[in-house]
């Protein structure tokens, strides 16, 4: 019945023209390999394998993640690629430290007194720290802060008229309208900026209520890890509903009638609570694991020429079980198989490494062919490699990067990185007028030899920007031209459902093949392409009013948020920010994190000034940025 219902989908989807998706009845289980073209059978073997549950999402550090290396190694390998990792010549893997969460230690307290009432409670049962907690111990009065917001502008302070500065805060989960995504609170409810507001008021500590009875299974006794380097500046635990009661019980009041009142009035009830102090101690350990990109290289002929490198990337890891990225939370826990996400691109990466292996003397530069870890983290993969190449950036003339190349549909696919060069227009054209290769080199009987060409290969839609959320910013970043080949977001992005039986196996092939195309011409350039800074308005958080332009540098810890780019004519390159600077403070607001940053951004109104300070080669420097509004 399976496979009579997918030949009938099959059929209907034929007859409309639309793009077919793959099943294991149309490519079988057994793998063939043709190692002079680009298949989409190929495709989809490697796709199914490194998208399947046994690689359980292949987060960054995990032994699943170090299964797919392997796969790619293994692959490269077999191919006749050369190994170009740590070890030189005899290892695929270049290995780089990953903090993949935080541990509890052995020293996580907390004690209170209720009018002159001790107790000490068990840890996993009445509290537990926040994953971004600063790991140091603080004691005194508590404050019950209402939710922890302090938004001005929307009419509502929780803060205001209540001096918390030395005191330990406590606060309710969510907002005054609830656990709503569309809420006008939704950008203050957060953990860390309520963690943030109580740092800026001084507070010693911020405590968060569950928002339900069952402590155990609540969020805030998960030690949910949300992959940031350094920690809150200020201690944050989460404890008990219950715990929370009696605090407030002993103070005089009732904790459900406060929160029910807050809700209803939409006003503020904050207060000390007179009698009731507290002692608290977090103790983290980073749980540091090793992450491997997987470099391989295939030198070229020419005597001249072969000594510059183009490099072609893709990153194999994925979301595992989901975490804070995922968007299916409800479905956190599944595996999150990342087909699209980027298996699809991991295997155009082998295809293109099997074909260029195969045709190696056609080859005038060397290929440098990287499969990244850690991208879904913030490009630490990426990032790494451009920090320690194991060979000289200088020599790297262009990196192309694949990223979501599984689903191409109307015959768009997305090219980005256009700006970067002044070469790369006119020969993105030259490649897409190109109707020799239009079935992606395989084999006649294909169905791939159904599309009709037209005058041209795909409808290219093209995007100056270098700069963007995968492994080619970190590139260009160091100005390298870049192109970056997508072919479009869907609804399965980053949820269980990115599963291998929803790509497009014969449309990657096409993409696949226009990107081998691309990259001989690349490759057999007279001259290296010239590098051209672009214009970009999206180097930073959708959403915003505001932009500084700036990218941070996700992949180093540092007592701020470390600036790994700067984009030309934006507000911070005209106030005089520079790559490598750590912002430190914003206005008043002191910056820890990326977090920090990026709530204060928030607050920013376009053509109005502020103070911005930094840290420079040890040096402390002050600038005025006007943020400019975001298009």
């Amino acid at each position: 019945m399976k496979t009579r219902y997918w030949l009938v989908i099959a059929l209907v989807i034929v007859t409309m023209g639309l793009a077919l998706r793959v099943t294991s009845s149309e490519y079988g289980d057994k793998r063939t390999f043709v190692v002079s073209a680009i298949t989409p059978q190929e495709l989809y073997w490697h796709i199914r394998y490194l998208a399947s549950d046994d690689l359980k999402g292949r987060f960054t550090g995990t032994p699943e993640a170090r299964e797919a290396a392997r796969y790619i190694a293994d692959e490269f390998r077999s191919y006749g690629v050369k190994p170009l990792g740590d070890a030189v010549g005899s290892s695929y893997f270049q290995t780089f430290p990953f903090i993949a969460g935080v541990k509890l230690g052995e020293k996580n307290h907390l004690s209170s007194n209720m009018a002159g009432r001790a107790r000490q409670w068990t840890l996993k049962q009445d509290f537990m720290p926040m994953a971004f907690s600063a790991p140091m111990s603080v004691e005194g009065e508590v404050v019950f802060a209402g939710y922890g917001i302090s938004a001005t502008d929307l009419g509502y302070d929780d803060y205001a008229g209540i001096e918390v500065a030395g005191r330990i805060v406590m606060v309710l989960r969510h907002s005054p309208e609830g656990d709503h995504p569309h809420s006008r609170f939704e950008r203050h409810a957060s953990l860390r900026a309520k963690a943030l507001m109580a740092r800026q008021r001084g507070a010693r500590a911020i405590i968060f209520i569950a928002d339900d009875e069952d402590f155990k299974n609540n969020k805030l006794a998960q030690l949910e890890f949300d992959y940031s380097f350094s920690d809150a500046g200020i201690v944050a635990v989460g404890v008990s509903r219950q715990l929370a009661r009696e605090w407030i019980a002993s103070s005089g009041a009732n904790l459900d009638e406060l929160q029910n009142q807050i809700n209803q009035q939409q006003k503020p009830s904050s207060r000390v609570l007179t009698g009731v102090t507290a002692s608290v101690q977090v103790d983290l350990v980073k749980d540091t694991q090793p992450a491997d990109n997987v470099i391989g290289y295939i030198e070229g002929n020419d005597p001249n020429l072969k000594h510059e490198v183009v490099i072609i990337g893709a990153h194999y890891d994925h979301l595992g079980l989901g975490g804070p990225s995922s968007l299916a939370p409800q479905q956190r826990g599944e595996v999150h198989n990342g087909a699209d996400d980027n298996a699809s691109g991991t295997a155009g990466l082998l295809e293109l490494a099997q074909l260029c292996a195969a045709r190696r003397s056609e080859l005038k530069r060397s290929l440098l062919f990287i499969a990244f870890s850690g991208e879904e983290e913030g490009l630490l993969g990426s990032n790494y490699y451009v920090k320690h190449p194991v060979i000289p950036l200088e020599r790297t003339i262009a990196m192309l990067n694949m990223d979501m190349i599984g689903r191409l549909k109307e015959n768009t696919l997305n090219v980005q990185g256009v700006g970067t060069s002044p070469q790369w227009p006119a020969l993105l054209e030259e490649v897409n007028r190109d109707l020799s290769q239009p079935a992606a080199g395989s084999s006649p009987e294909s169905r791939i030899t159904n599309h009709d060409p037209g005058t041209t290969r795909f409808t290219l839609k093209l995007t100056s920007d270098g700069a963007g959320p995968s492994d080619h910013a970190a590139f260009y970043l160091k100005d390298i031209p870049v192109l970056f080949f997508f072919t479009g977001t869907h609804s399965d992005y980053h949820k269980p459902s990115d599963d291998f039986d929803k790509i497009n196996a014969e449309g990657q092939a096409r993409v696949v093949q226009f990107i081998y195309d691309t990259l001989m011409k690349i490759q057999a350039l007279p001259t290296r392409p010239s590098f051209t800074k672009t214009q970009s308005s999206e180097m930073g958080r959708r959403g915003f009013r505001v932009t500084f332009g700036v990218m941070p540098d996700y992949a180093e810890e540092a007592e701020g948020m470390k600036i790994s780019g700067v984009r030309e004519g934006s507000a911070a390159e005209k106030a005089g920010l520079k790559a490598g600077d750590v912002l430190v403070r914003i206005g008043a607001t002191k910056i820890k994190n990326v977090h920090d940053y990026m709530f204060v951004l928030g607050e920013l109104k376009a053509g109005e000034a502020v103070e911005v300070e930094v840290i420079r080669e040890g040096r402390r420097l002050v600038f005025n940025v006007v943020p400019e509004k975001r298009n």
